[in-house]
């Protein structure tokens, strides 16, 4: 008699113990810390992945990430251009008030690793507030932050003083520069001033010899001698930085130590998948922050030979592709290791893709689907709206799409949120914690207004009003395209933030949410909330600016120019060169 009873209390304990111990488990993975990947690539177009509405290129590792997780389909860079992306990025903060914001249109990244510009050592990046909180951290690939700044070796901007534990990558980035063969990108239209420059002040002294030995009048030989000697050291003052770029900024580090200089760019690619999968390896008892930062979609689109002509969008697809395969490796790895249902991931973009770079008619930069304008372009949302996909199995929900306004500054409150870590009180920081919104526990985005800089000059602002769904965004300043009725800046291979731009007063006004390719711009005549709008985006503004204090300027022109002191050198400068690599690399492929 007591068998039936005892069956049925077996049964309910072992029914009990699924229930509440599977919701046990759910709790404890989501109370406790996660291991955090943030995956970031270069130049991507929002419409650039399959997810995202691309038909023409596969992604089906990143597209896995969307369909596993919740996917943004308003998420918007800090800047439309790379260094100040990323600092916004790393710190939570607009860029302009750490001063890695530009006031001039020629630099408005960082151009050298010989300068002495870079993310202030006062900015607290995420890394060092989850460092403080027993993560482990690792960046592979690009930093773009600047390096050093005062003498060669001191690193004050390096990964491993912001809070990276391990780095290995390019402390600068990649440029059609790193490539031999290819067309130099850096300053192109510049570098060809200045060789026309020098060809004129060479041929005076040429020229002059006529009148010598035409006895027309005398031209003593000090003075043929002199503007011999101007003419080489003005080469020499520019020819040292210009001519020698791939040497100087495509080089590979570990930590502190240059393992190659100039980088080999047919291995680079190999080279950091394998750092990434061994940092996996190497802490995946955690907690770890893994950031890998891609190369891709960066020209020169260095492609792997297995992935050339493998899509229907020319070698930029093919090396879209190619950072997919690498996104599914790195994905193969915490399955592997049992590391999925624990780890939080990210997906995105430091910003648009770029539409100005072509190659003999081929156009090499990416699409930014219906959205206008691309890659430093201000504030026109195609060079600001990035893919943002987030997967954390059990505590996410699957397939859950998002389309609030959210921005690269809010993953720096959501990183310390889920880390357990204590956000700065010694300074204003712009970014919201996205976990509440991404577990569904709110429906609205904590953003009500956003500043879409182009340098150190606000170009756009944009109003989410929280009573409704209405986006609204307000141009002040908007880049002319060249020429007439392009799309792009093709005349000078990228749009000015400030000279030959067009100012808008009243200002250009659209509803985003009904207009998101900004085709059907608002007035008081066809939008009767047009002044009411425009006011109250005023007045945020002036709030807004009112929050911005003096900062020293990191691309101030002293900033900004190479040094030959600061150079980083793998040898006795100027005769710098090494490869440390092993010739025959573990298979990563």
């Amino acid at each position: 008699m007591m068998w039936p009873f005892r069956k049925w209390t077996c049964w309910l304990s072992v029914h009990l113990w699924c229930l509440f111990g599977g919701l046990s488990s759910a709790l404890m993975t989501r109370n406790s810390r996660p291991n955090i990947v943030l995956l970031m690539a270069d130049d991507l177009g929002v419409g650039d992945v399959c997810c995202y509405g691309n038909n023409t290129v596969s992604t089906p590792n990143i597209d896995r990430l969307a369909s596993e997780g919740v996917r943004l389909t308003q998420h918007l860079a800090a800047a439309s251009v790379c260094t100040p992306s990323r600092t916004a990025f790393l710190t939570g903060r607009y860029p302009v008030r750490s001063g890695m914001a530009s006031p001039f249109n020629l630099n408005r990244v960082l151009t050298w690793l010989g300068g002495s510009g870079g993310l202030p050592t006062n900015e607290t990046t995420f890394a060092k507030l989850l460092q403080h909180r027993g993560y482990r951290t690792g960046l592979i690939g690009k930093w773009h932050q600047g390096l050093s700044c005062a003498s060669r070796n001191d690193h004050c901007y390096h990964p491993l003083n912001h809070g990276f534990d391990y780095f290995y990558g390019l402390p600068f980035g990649l440029l059609s520069d790193c490539q031999a063969s290819r067309t130099p990108e850096l300053h192109r239209w510049l570098r060809i001033k200045l060789w026309m420059s020098t060809a004129a002040l060479g041929l005076v002294p040429v020229l002059l010899l006529v009148p010598k030995y035409a006895r027309w009048f005398p031209v003593p030989w000090k003075v043929l001698l002199a503007l011999g000697l101007l003419a080489f050291l003005f080469f020499l003052s520019w020819y040292s930085s210009y001519g020698f770029t791939r040497r100087w900024n495509c080089i590979l580090m570990r930590n502190h130590d240059i393992v190659q200089q100039p980088m080999r760019e047919e291995r680079v690619t190999s080279l950091l998948l394998k750092e990434a999968l061994a940092f996996i390896d190497r802490y995946k008892r955690g907690p770890f922050l893994l950031f890998v930062s891609f190369l891709h979609v960066h020209t020169p689109l260095i492609t792997k030979e297995k992935f050339v002509g493998h899509s229907k969008y020319g070698l930029y697809g093919d090396n879209v592709e190619e950072m997919d395969w690498m996104v599914g490796r790195i994905l193969e790895a915490l399955d592997r290791e049992r590391l999925s249902n624990h780890t939080l991931v990210y997906f995105t973009s430091d910003n648009g893709g770029r539409l100005e770079v072509q190659e003999g008619g081929a156009q090499l930069g990416g699409s930014n689907g219906v959205y206008k304008g691309g890659k430093g372009m201000g504030g026109w949302e195609g060079g600001i709206r990035v893919p943002g996909i987030f997967r954390w199995p059990t505590v996410l929900e699957a397939g859950k799409v998002i389309d609030e306004p959210t921005s690269l500054m809010d993953i720096y409150p959501t990183l310390s949120y889920v880390g357990g870590g204590i956000l700065p009180q010694d300074r204003v920081i712009d970014g919201r914690n996205l976990m509440p919104l991404l577990e569904g526990r709110v429906s609205h985005s904590d953003h009500e207004f956003l500043f879409h800089y182009c340098g150190v000059y606000l170009h756009t602002a944009r109003w989410h009003q929280k009573d409704c769904a209405t986006v609204w965004k307000v141009h002040y300043v908007t880049p002319k395209f060249s020429p007439d009725g392009a799309d792009a800046c093709y005349g000078s291979g990228i749009c000015p933030c400030s000279g030959d731009v067009t100012y808008h007063d009243p200002p250009l006004l659209f509803d985003i949410s009904r207009d998101p390719s900004e085709a059907r711009p608002l007035s008081p005549d066809n939008e009767a909330l047009f002044d009411s709008v425009v006011k109250k985006i005023e007045a945020a503004i002036k709030e807004h600016r009112r929050t911005l204090t003096p900062v020293p300027q990191q691309f101030s022109v002293f900033n900004t120019i190479w040094k030959p002191w600061l150079q980083p050198c793998c040898g006795t400068f100027p005769f710098c060169g090494c490869d440390k690599e092993d010739d025959i690399l573990s298979t990563a492929w």
